[in-house]
């Protein structure tokens, strides 16, 4: 159905960090919207995370930042490229390892799984980039060649940022590379507000409340949105449709990259057992000692069969009730949906033994540990697009654009299949491969709602993206979001102000200078 896919994400260390610097800031500030990930050492707690009152999870989340550590962080700039088909992107993914400098808590489980999917910690306590945690240790965090001064980057750029169930995401970022957590949540939503003024986007709750897929964890959603956009490519229905291309590294820069592969859904002959809690949540406590089917792309074919099914034996039951017949049972059910699936309601059903499972998943949690990114599965993709060529990749000279098949859609061209020479991976997690999933499912999103809401203007529908998920982050168990909004009631944090005054120097377009230097001297 769809053609294999291969997605060059750069491996940055501290031994590349400097040479790679440039790059990094001129694909940040090119970008119109940049997606982030994370693997993290742990999360502590798992019920607690999941606690009935927001704050009480706030809690939780801030004392697993200040505890735990970001391993490796996952860069994805997607650039829209004008003069082109409408949405088509040219797409730079990075993969950052790291090394935080101070002592932090990792978990048996999290090292389990992430030795399970390919990560290497000989790497990480060998060649991880260095950072400490908290408030600016000395120096200056906006200068210099550092991650601290990388975030700072980001968040100078003002573009959108997108997530995939990102809270946590969100507190270990802050925690880690810009300050302290504040103590209260009101105070926390509200730095993050002055922080990304272009919005954050949660690709969880997008995909739970405006795609209403069948699942939401990350690989399944990225592959559904994959397979619906390459079906409309290939049958010619009209557009919107996402076309993606990617720079091509060649010469000393290519040796930094890792080629991820995403193959293709295919239908299969036999009939293989699903494991429905697998299905449901993207984890199983068995993992890779579970006899059933963990086939994302075998889920997806069996949950539209499913509800192709329901919608013929639905308008069977409709037709014989007009013909007088009694009424069927079973037509309200969720649209073909298996009861364990229903969209808007992903609380596991077995969730007091999250904490005796040696797997934790993102999607049974509000977000993150490293080992939950299998919630977040490593599929990888891009279309490209058709026939028309990629204008060059705004790096520092070392990378070409790669240029995509005529009327491929999404075909990786010639040159950027036999661009590696290492071998395409397709069973591993990595943050940055997951970053770029989060952002392809955005920005099919976004292609999505401009076709069905053709009434608004087009120079008005690219500024807003998606203003009905704009800084709505998504909570696990509930039905509805935490807004990232500054109340009226509530204060930027101290540490914020003074961090804000130091991203901003005098240019303090998001503050009010008056209340500004009120607030710093209090």
């Amino acid at each position: 159905m769809t053609d294999s896919q291969i997605v060059p994400v750069i491996d940055v260390h501290s031994g590349n960090f400097k040479e790679l610097w440039p790059a990094l800031v001129v694909a940040i500030k090119t970008s119109s919207f940049i997606a982030l990930d994370t693997e993290l050492s742990g999360l502590g707690n798992r019920k607690s995370l999941l606690a009935e009152s927001i704050e009480d999870r706030y809690k939780a989340i801030c004392h697993a930042a200040r505890s735990r550590s970001i391993l490796s962080l996952g860069f994805a700039c997607f650039k829209k490229l004008d003069h082109k088909s409408p949405d088509s992107y040219l797409v730079q993914v990075y993969n950052l390892t790291l090394l935080c400098s101070e002592e932090y808590i990792i978990e048996p489980q999290s090292v389990q799984f992430l030795v399970q999917h390919g990560f290497d910690f000989n790497k990480q306590y060998s060649h991880g980039i260095s950072y400490c945690k908290g408030n600016n240790k000395g120096g200056s965090d906006d200068r210099g060649i550092h991650i601290r001064a990388l975030f700072t980057e980001l968040l100078r750029a003002r573009k959108p940022l997108v997530l995939h169930n990102g809270l946590i995401d969100m507190a270990f970022l802050y925690q880690s590379f810009y300050a302290h957590l504040p103590e209260r949540l009101a105070t926390f939503t509200a730095d993050l507000s002055d922080m990304f003024p272009a919005g954050i986007y949660d690709t969880k709750y997008i995909t739970e409340f405006e795609l209403r897929l069948t699942a939401s964890y990350l690989e399944y959603a990225y592959k559904k949105c994959k397979l619906d956009n390459s079906r409309g490519l290939s049958s010619g229905a009209p557009g919107p449709h996402l076309h993606i291309g990617f720079c091509q590294y060649a010469g000393h820069m290519s040796t930094y990259v890792d080629y991820r592969e995403c193959p293709a859904v295919a239908s299969s002959e036999e009939q293989t057992e699903v494991c429905q809690r697998f299905s449901a949540f993207g984890w199983c406590p068995n993992g890779t000692k579970c006899p059933l089917s963990h086939d994302t792309d075998l889920i997806i074919l069996q949950d539209e069969k499913c509800k192709d099914d329901k919608r013929k034996k639905r308008k069977r039951q409709r037709e014989k009730k007009r013909g007088g017949g009694a009424t069927a049972e079973g037509s309200a059910v969720f649209d073909g949906a298996p009861l364990n699936k229903i969209p808007n309601m992903e609380v596991d059903p077995e969730g007091d033994k999250q904490d005796t499972t040696t797997e934790t998943r993102r999607d049974d949690l509000p977000h993150g540990e490293s080992e939950a990114k299998p919630d977040e599965e490593q599929s990888m993709s891009a279309e490209k697009d058709d026939g028309a060529e990629l204008q060059n990749c705004p790096t520092t000279g070392t990378a070409e654009e790669s240029k995509p098949e005529e009327g491929s859609g999404e075909k990786l061209s010639d040159r950027s299949v036999k661009a590696p020479k290492k071998k395409a991976d397709a069973g591993t997690h990595r943050a940055g491969f997951d970053a770029y999933m989060t952002a392809y499912i955005f920005a099919f999103s976004c292609a999505l709602s401009k076709k069905e809401d053709s009434e608004v203007g087009e120079n008005e529908k690219e500024q807003s993206w998606l203003p009905a998920c704009l800084n709505k982050v998504y909570l696990s168990g509930k039905a509805a979001p935490l807004n990232v909004v500054k109340s009226t009631f509530t204060k930027s944090s101290k540490a914020h102000l003074q961090k804000m005054e130091m991203v901003w120097g005098g240019d303090l377009v998001l503050f009010n200078s008056a209340a500004f230097s009120k607030d710093v001297k209090k």
